[in-house]
């Protein structure tokens, strides 16, 4: 499998035109990896502000200390069951993997799983979706909580003002979109134009897919030149129809194989900085 570039993008919430800001994900599946500290050096040597940690390795939190590099901290899906079991356990998650660490390492929000399937795969996990979230809320203000879904819940995406959840899974998204509006959290989206395109070649154009479209490609109520635009405002359509108009969006995940299209990671981040 090719390795990817993630990055991470924090839209400010109701405002889907401007950013907040950018970060790169930290992913540790791998070998030879280097040591949390080299890596959270070269976060800093660059200016990297923002961090996605996919579980509460204490190595990269202890380099983190002190940095000031704004982290989303992730719980395992595999912890997901027990911590909504009882609020001893969320208690004592929170506690050794959040209060040990801050304030010292600036978490500013706790991801309650990654991509969770309602429907496959890990689907028995989705029933303890929603208590998770709210078991882990413990930080008042200070931390926000929310989890990570991906663009295969969206039924429709064109035109994007038209997005929508699919039927089969609005049980489990409209939940969620109602907790993260009463707690006032954006939800989070992993976001590739790249699978878009190498599943649907032939009715999605190469340049649209990688922020090289010279006029328009899709016009509806606004113009757009690129697919991650698109897709975005596909997902806040959805949440819009599910009752979540307030709800901002952090895009958790985007990029494209190292491999290949090598400018494109560059003209994703070119992008997002105009707004």
């Amino acid at each position: 499998a090719p390795a990817f570039m993630a990055l991470l993008v924090s839209v400010l919430a109701a405002v889907p035109t401007r950013v907040q800001s950018m970060g790169v994900c930290y992913g540790m599946m791998g070998n030879n990896l280097p040591p949390p500290s080299e890596v959270i050096q070269l976060y800093k040597s660059n200016r990297i502000g923002r961090l996605r940690l996919y579980d509460p390795n204490h190595g990269a939190l202890n380099s983190l200390r002190g940095s000031n590099i704004e982290v989303i901290l992730g719980l395992q899906n595999g912890w997901k069951k027990h911590i909504a079991s009882g609020m001893e356990h969320a208690r004592w998650w929170v506690q050794k993997e959040v209060k040990d660490f801050w304030p010292d390492v600036k978490i500013d929000y706790i991801q309650g799983g990654n991509e969770i399937p309602p429907v496959t795969g890990t689907s028995s996990l989705t029933s303890f979706q929603v208590p998770a979230l709210v078991g882990e809320a413990g930080l008042g203000n200070d931390i926000k909580v929310s989890t990570s879904v991906d663009m295969t819940l969206i039924g429709n995406s064109y035109p994007p003002s038209q997005g929508s959840f699919r039927n089969d899974v609005r049980w489990f998204t409209d939940p969620i979109v109602g907790f993260q509006a009463s707690n006032g959290a954006p939800l989070l989206v992993n976001v590739y134009p790249y699978f878009s395109y190498s599943g649907n070649p032939g009715q999605i154009s190469l340049p649209y897919a990688l922020f090289t479209a010279p006029n328009a490609v899709v016009q509806d109520g606004r113009q757009y030149r690129n697919l991650f635009d698109a897709m975005l405002d596909s997902v806040y359509a959805a949440m819009t129809a599910g009752g979540g108009q307030w709800v901002g969006i952090v895009v958790s995940e985007s990029g494209w194989p190292s491999a290949g299209y090598h400018g494109t990671a560059y003209n994703l981040i070119q992008h997002v900085k105009e707004g």
